[in-house]
Parts: C-alpha cells; sequence; structure tokens
C-alpha cells in the first residue's frame, strides 16, 4: 500500500523531491492564517518554508485556521499529513519541481471549537494573523463599500455572549482579550486578491469592531497595523489527475498537493505592531508604497486575463494558454497591454515594465498550469470595473486609445447572453447572474443595453467615444463572430 505523507515518511522521498532541511519540531508558530487554501499554500506558506530552509524567522511558523464548513477537508488532510503538503511548480517546459513544505505546523478548525481558536489568536506569540478570504469574506458593498452590518453572522457575533462565526468575531474578541490582558495588537495582514487589500481590512473590522464596543474600535484604529499587500502567483485548483500526478512523482499519496506556475511576486507594505520575519530574504519585496506595484499587476494581469477571457471562449478555446498561444489573440493582449494599460501606470520603482509585460505573457501561455478560461470568465462584474475600466477611465480623460478595452467589454456582454457561437450554453457564472443575463438578453433589440448598468460602468455609455468604440466591437462580433472581430482589430 502507498504510504500517506506525513512526518514518518517525509524522509523516504525521492532524492530528486525537496523537503523541509529544518527540525519541524524546533519551529514556534507566531503566525495564523485564516482561509488556509491552494494560494496561501503556494505562496505564503511557500515563503516561510524559504526562510525556515535558511536557518531564518523559526519563530515565525505558520498556524493555520479555518471557520467556513468547507474548511473540515483541510483539517482532514492537514490533521492526517501532520500538516505536510506538496507544492509541484509546472514550467512551461514540461518539467516539474516538487517540494514538500512543512512551514504549516497547526490546524485549527474554528467551528470544532471556537474558544481555542479566539485563544490562539489571543495567545502573545501570535504575532501576526494573515488571511485570504477571499473578497467576499470583507463583507463590503460593492457600491458604496460599507460594511454590510445585516449579514447574519456578523449580527450573531454582535450577540454579547456569543461564540464567534464570523471573521470578524474571531479577530476582534481575540483583539478585545488581548486589550484586557494588556497584550500588544498583532498585525493582520490581508494577502487576498483586493485593490489596497490593508485598507479594506482596516476599514471593516474596525467597523464591526465600533458596532460591538466603540472603545475596542478605537483602540484598533490607534494600535492594529493593516499593511496593504500585492500577490502574484497563477495557482489553479487541484483536479484528481493532480492527485495522482503527484502520487506517482513521490512514491506517497497526499490528500491535496498543490500545483503553481514559475512566477511568484508578493509586495508588502512594511509596517507591523510586534515586528516580521525577514521576508526579504524569501524574494518578498518590502515597501513603503504598494499601489504602483498593485496598480501595474491589476491593469497589465488581471486586466490581461479579462482581455484573454471572453474573446477565448468564443472562439472555442477551453485553457487560458491556447487563448495566449492564438497568434491573434496573443497580438490582441501584447496591444492592449502596452497600448492601452501601460500608458496609465504610475512610476513603478525597480520595474522594468516592458520585461514584465513580457513575463505576463509567457505566464498565461505556460501549457502545463491548465488555468481554465470559464474560471477567469465567472464573476466578471467583480473583475471588469476593477481591472479594466480604469484604464478605459484613464485613456478617456487624457485622449488615449480605448478600442481594445471596448471590445473586451463587448465580448463579456456577448459572453452573458450564456450561448456560444454554435448555440451551446455557456455557464455564466456571477454574484449578478441574473442582472447581466438579462441586459445581455435585451440587447440585440437594444445594443446598448448592457454597459447601461451605472453599478458597473458609471457613465461610459455616455461617452460617445467609448460608446462608438464599444457598439463597433459587439456589432462586428454579432455579424463576424469573435475571432474575426479581433483580427480586425489588431490589423
Amino acid at each position: 500500500m502507498t504510504p500517506l505523507l506525513s512526518d514518518a515518511t517525509v524522509q523516504d522521498l525521492p532524492l530528486a523531491v525537496a523537503r523541509p532541511t529544518y527540525d519541524r519540531s524546533k519551529l514556534k508558530a507566531g503566525i495564523v492564517h485564516i482561509g488556509v487554501g491552494n494560494f496561501h499554500r503556494s505562496h505564503q506558506a511557500l515563503a516561510m518554508d524559504r526562510l525556515f530552509s535558511k536557518g531564518l524567522a523559526l519563530d515565525w511558523a505558520i498556524c493555520g485556521a479555518g471557520i467556513m464548513p468547507n474548511d473540515q477537508r483541510m483539517l482532514r488532510v492537514m490533521s492526517t499529513q501532520d500538516c505536510l503538503y506538496t507544492l509541484v511548480q509546472k514550467n512551461s517546459d514540461g518539467t516539474v519541481d516538487a517540494r514538500v513544505i512543512g512551514s504549516i505546523v497547526d490546524y485549527l478548525y474554528g467551528p470544532d471549537d471556537p474558544d481555542a481558536l479566539v485563544e490562539k489568536l489571543s495567545s502573545p506569540d501570535t504575532k501576526i494573523v494573515s488571511l485570504t478570504i477571499t473578497e467576499g469574506g470583507y463583507n463590503f458593498d460593492q457600491v458604496t463599500g460599507e460594511f454590510i452590518e445585516s449579514n447574519p453572522d456578523v449580527q450573531a457575533d454582535l450577540v454579547p455572549g456569543s461564540l464567534p462565526r464570523s471573521v470578524f468575531g474571531y479577530v476582534t474578541e481575540a483583539l478585545s482579550r488581548r486589550r484586557a490582558r494588556g497584550i500588544p495588537a498583532f498585525t493582520v495582514l490581508s494577502c487576498d486578491n483586493i485593490q489596497q487589500n490593508g485598507e479594506v481590512a482596516s476599514r471593516v473590522f474596525r467597523a464591526f469592531a465600533a458596532l460591538r464596543d466603540p472603545a475596542l474600535a478605537s483602540w484598533i484604529t490607534e494600535f492594529v497595523r493593516f499593511p496593504n499587500s500585492m500577490v502574484d502567483r497563477i495557482t489553479p485548483g487541484t483536479t484528481e489527475q493532480d492527485v495522482e500526478d503527484v502520487a506517482s512523482l513521490i512514491g506517497m499519496r497526499d490528500g491535496w498537493p498543490v500545483v503553481a506556475e514559475p512566477f511568484f511576486q508578493w509586495v508588502v507594505e512594511d509596517t507591523f505592531t510586534m515586528g516580521r520575519p525577514p521576508y526579504e530574504e524569501a524574494d518578498v519585496q518590502m515597501v513603503v508604497d504598494v499601489e504602483p506595484y498593485e496598480v501595474m499587476k491589476i491593469r497589465l494581469l488581471n486586466g490581461g486575463h479579462q482581455t484573454l477571457a471572453y474573446f477565448g471562449l468564443l472562439s472555442g478555446h477551453t485553457y487560458v494558454h491556447e487563448a495566449a498561444s492564438d497568434p491573434v489573440l496573443e497580438r490582441l493582449l501584447r496591444m492592449y497591454m502596452e497600448l492601452e494599460a501601460v500608458p496609465t501606470l504610475p512610476p513603478v520603482p525597480g520595474v522594468d515594465v516592458a520585461q514584465y509585460v513580457d513575463s505576463g505573457i509567457r505566464r498565461f501561455q505556460n501549457p502545463a498550469i491548465k488555468d481554465t478560461l470559464s474560471r477567469i470568465c465567472a464573476y466578471t462584474s467583480d473583475r471588469i470595473p476593477k481591472f479594466l475600466l480604469p484604464v478605459v477611465i484613464h485613456q478617456l480623460q487624457t485622449g488615449g486609445p480605448i478600442q481594445l478595452s471596448a471590445a473586451v467589454v463587448a465580448s463579456w456582454a456577448r459572453y452573458a447572453e450564456g450561448l456560444d457561437e454554435d448555440g451551446n450554453p455557456i455557464e455564466v457564472v456571477d454574484q449578478l447572474l441574473d442582472e447581466i443575463t438579462a441586459a445581455a438578453g435585451a440587447q440585440r433589440a437594444r445594443p446598448l443595453a448592457f454597459i447601461e448598468n451605472r453599478n458597473l460602468f458609471g457613465n461610459l455609455v455616455d461617452d460617445e467615444r467609448f460608446r462608438n468604440a464599444y457598439l463597433t466591437a459587439l456589432q462586428s462580433i454579432f455579424e463576424r463572430g469573435a475571432h474575426e472581430t479581433v483580427s480586425t482589430l489588431v490589423e
């Protein structure tokens, strides 16, 4: 029978598989990470593993924490594998590099014992509480940015003496105990793909605390730090084939391995309350201001994904690498980045933006990652307004080109009709599904219907230059198809 990856078996791995070279029994958890998933394990946990391998920061190990029902699977895997897991880097030439990560030393599932997790967060040993809870986990209104007080879990956590249910309940209760016990406040480090994620985290946690105890909210404002950070590494969901491949590669069973691309970037604002690990030694960029890096990533990489997504799917492609390797779509991607997005960027210290563009295209073309277009087409009403429309608005204000960006919006409108060009159904996934599909369904008779949604598009429908570019692209997609439309755009 194939052995299970664990502390007892890790030394039996094949020589080609890297494994912890440090004594895990001597690690002490200084970080509690809420929301352990694939991205955390390919990114922040890897950074700490790199430090430990250099003999550094041994008191900054990670205690993972889950508070959602679907975190029970991670609890089972972490419990049976002594928190070890395999990270497989898939290179574009078809080779792979496997590494067993040992930086997570414990895992707590909040609903099993809420007080145990609160006490872990309250411990003086816990100096950083980091988060990957998805954008929805921050519980703010997408239009107003205000904290959503009516959330049932929030309401439950505001009942005096209740056991925590939400991330706000856990973190705020721990901060309340630390304040009462004279323990310094920890740093809350958001690692989610949200622009100005630290400022967002600060706003929503302080809003919750103010509802519970205004004096506590004031203490949090004064003493808790919420650094902004920018995270970047393509990390697809783990498939059953990945599990089988990893078992063959390492000669052991791993219940939940992680696969990722070679690229790794983490830019962090250097403001912490109780110190921090020497992240620089793990290829993390510590900076005064994250925003320029964040704007670059959002408008080039995330905006580039949106540029490929709908045109690629409507052109018959399934995977990102297929679309990015299609000569016509690759040309669209490069032209969007270079002609429309790059001119909108602020100066980015220490970054060659032309090289970053080239790197981004190569990343998208990596055939080993098998990132699906359907994944990056999902939840567009949250993505295009943040990733692409700031480029449009900047270019309209400065007289720059917007034809390609307007065409991307038109490709989303066509995709949102829910049928591909052969009449096959497309599964449209979006938090505003009914709203956007209704607008898409009306656009054959009323072509501006889709962009009349001012909550999504602001006043772009009133701008003649954008409106004309959008209508030209949409009509071309209807009459000639997506791929032929792109061919004309990039000539």
